[in-house]
C-alpha cells in the first residue's frame, strides 16, 4: 500500500511540477507558446465609415422585380450586332442545355422535362414582349405550360437582356 502511495505522490509531483514549468514559460519568455498566436480582439480598431454611395439605393434587381413587364425597357439596341451575338454567346452558354442548339426545346437537359421547354421560335414566344420576357428568364415561370427555372443570381441583368435580343432575333419558324 505505502508503495503505491508513493508511485502516486511521485506521479503527482511530476505532473505539477510540469505544470508549473509551463506556467512560468508561457508567462515569462517572449517566445512562449500563447505569444506565438495573436490574440483576436475585435473593435481594438475603430469600425471604418463606409463612404457615401456605395451601398446602391435604387436600380438592381429589386427594380427589376417590382416593375411591370410592359414597362421595363432594354438599355440596349435590339438591333445592334454586337448584342445579338453576344446574346447568341451567353445563350449557348446558359440557355442551350434546356431549349437546344436549335431552340426548339430538344436540349438534353429539355427532354427530361415534362412539358418540355417551348420553341423559342414558335409565334407565341416570339410575340411576347421584351419586358415579359426578361422577368421570365430573371424570376422563373411556374404554370402547367411549362417552367422556367429563375436566373437572376446566375446570370447578370445586362446580359438577360442581350439573350433576349438574341431570341427575339430568331424570328417565327
Amino acid at each position: 500500500m505505502k508503495k503505491n502511495l508513493v508511485i502516486l505522490f511521485g506521479a503527482l509531483a511530476v505532473f505539477f511540477g510540469a505544470y508549473s514549468a509551463l506556467t512560468v514559460y508561457d508567462t515569462y519568455f517572449k517566445y512562449g507558446r500563447m505569444w506565438q498566436t495573436p490574440a483576436v480582439r475585435p473593435h481594438e480598431t475603430p469600425l471604418l465609415v463606409m463612404e457615401p454611395g456605395v451601398v446602391p439605393v435604387s436600380g438592381g434587381e429589386a427594380h427589376y422585380r417590382a416593375a411591370e413587364p410592359y414597362a421595363l425597357q432594354s438599355p440596349f439596341d435590339s438591333r445592334s450586332p454586337e448584342t445579338i451575338e453576344h446574346g447568341k454567346v451567353l445563350y449557348f452558354t446558359y440557355c442551350h442545355q434546356c431549349h437546344g442548339a436549335r431552340h426548339d426545346g430538344q436540349g438534353t437537359v429539355g427532354q427530361s422535362f415534362a412539358p418540355l421547354p417551348p420553341d423559342l421560335r414558335s409565334a407565341r414566344v416570339q410575340a411576347i414582349s421584351d419586358g415579359v420576357m426578361f422577368k421570365e428568364i430573371s424570376f422563373g415561370v411556374d404554370r402547367p405550360d411549362g417552367r422556367q427555372p429563375a436566373l437572376a443570381t446566375t446570370i447578370f441583368p445586362d446580359d438577360r437582356w442581350k439573350i433576349v435580343h438574341y431570341v427575339k432575333s430568331l424570328g417565327v419558324r
